[in-house]
């Protein structure tokens, strides 16, 4: 159990310090895009692998850490939350992902992604319950993949509600690429659901024989950024490549994304390309791929108001890559990218947007952190930085 010490200026945890948000958070730099100067400012230290952060209307915000452990992050600093499952917390698996309901101010309801166990070791599972306080109520578990194996790596487990209320979630290949072309295995996927778990009568294959009914796509690798334009309804994804060969792809019903048949990356082991090359009649191409590996994990669209000529643009994050890249679209084309933060952060596992239109970082490593981008404003042009 860790324990936390609240002083006026600050929360000490072990190993590590929390900046109280209500308070100006440390500065660690200013920097400068192509578009807008900002400052990088860091709000808390001294986590445990974090992996994702999302915000609640009233903009306090839920961090989950792969441990098995959820936080809220409000005005008065980071507190644990209780009432959740227990994990299984090896290798890449754990308390991974979490999304508020669309409807969250009348239902107060969360969804996590994680890794439990079950009959041939683990698999991802996805559960909701009610945020009461500082507990989780009425907690129950709506999907689990429906094969379970000894790996721990490659779980995916990226969530998205789309317009229509009905929830996507990413579903990785486990480490056993053929299983990503198996549509009786919901390895290697998106899958889309209902709120509450059930199949909805317009997904793909929702009744066909030897498929599984959630499938939304198949043929993905391990994608661990997704992000859904509300305006076009367009849902955008990254997705780890094998060695080079990571993607940016655009998500449709139905389609087949080719891993392990067709990738832009290169087999670890032997240095080879996968026998069909990088094309396949019937697979879809990435939008963008990037050699070497970016290891993208955390995907959002900005749409806020802090930063307006980032408006419209994807901002990715980089795990090997220990940066973000913002990514100019015109319609379904990327037409820019630019570098933000190269290795000045660490590993960034996930991205988001706050309700005033801050870019919050989280950095996954046992020292993790979460840092915001705020606008630096009259510093412009080509990215620089300087230590404050």
């Amino acid at each position: 159990m860790r324990v936390f010490v609240f002083f006026s200026a600050a929360i000490i945890v072990l190993f590590g310090q929390v900046d109280l948000p209500g308070q100006t958070p440390r500065r660690e730099m200013r920097g400068a895009s192509q578009e807008h100067g900002f400052y990088l400012e860091r709000v808390v230290t001294g986590l445990e692998h974090p992996w994702a952060i999302a915000f609640l209307p009233d903009g306090t915000a839920i961090v989950t850490e792969r441990a098995g452990r959820a936080h809220l992050l409000d005005e008065t600093g980071l507190r644990q939350l209780s009432g959740l499952p227990p994990v299984q917390a090896g290798g890449q698996g754990g308390l991974l992902d979490v999304k508020p309901h669309p409807n969250f101010h009348e239902n107060s309801l969360l969804y996590f992604s994680y890794v439990t166990t079950g009959p041939g070791g683990s698999g991802t599972a996805i559960g909701r319950g009610r945020l009461e306080g500082l507990s989780i109520r009425e907690w129950e578990e709506i999907f689990r993949m429906n094969r379970f194996s000894r790996g721990t790596r490659h779980f995916g487990s990226r969530l998205s509600f789309l317009p229509d209320g009905t929830l996507l979630a990413t579903l990785g290949d486990r480490g056993e690429s053929n299983r990503a072309q198996d549509r009786k295995d919901h390895a290697g996927s998106t899958i889309r659901i209902r709120d509450d778990g059930s199949i909805p009568d317009d997904n793909p294959w929702p009744n066909t024989p030897g498929v599984q009914p959630e499938l939304f796509t198949w043929g993905n690798r391990n994608s661990q950024g997704m992000t859904v334009d509300r305006e076009t309804g367009r849902i955008w994804q990254t997705e780890h490549g094998p060695r080079g060969g990571d993607e940016l792809n655009l998500i449709q019903p139905g389609r087949n994304y080719g891993w392990p048949v067709i990738s832009h990356g290169v087999d670890y082991r032997t240095g080879q390309p996968p026998q069909e090359g990088t094309h396949h009649p019937g697979m879809e191409q990435p939008v963008l791929h990037w050699t070497p590996a970016l290891a993208p994990s955390g995907l959002v669209l900005y749409t806020g108001e802090a930063f307006p000529g980032w408006q419209g643009n994807l901002f990715a994050g980089g795990l090997a890559g220990q940066q973000i890249r913002r990514i100019v679209l015109e319609g379904e084309t990327v037409i820019h990218e630019e570098v933000l933060l190269d290795t000045h952060v660490g590993r960034i596992r996930d991205v988001a947007q706050a309700p005033q239109g801050f870019l919050y970082l989280v950095t996954d490593q046992r020292g993790g952190a979460i840092y915001r981008l705020t606008p630096a404003h009259g510093s412009s042009g080509q990215e620089s930085f300087s230590e404050e």
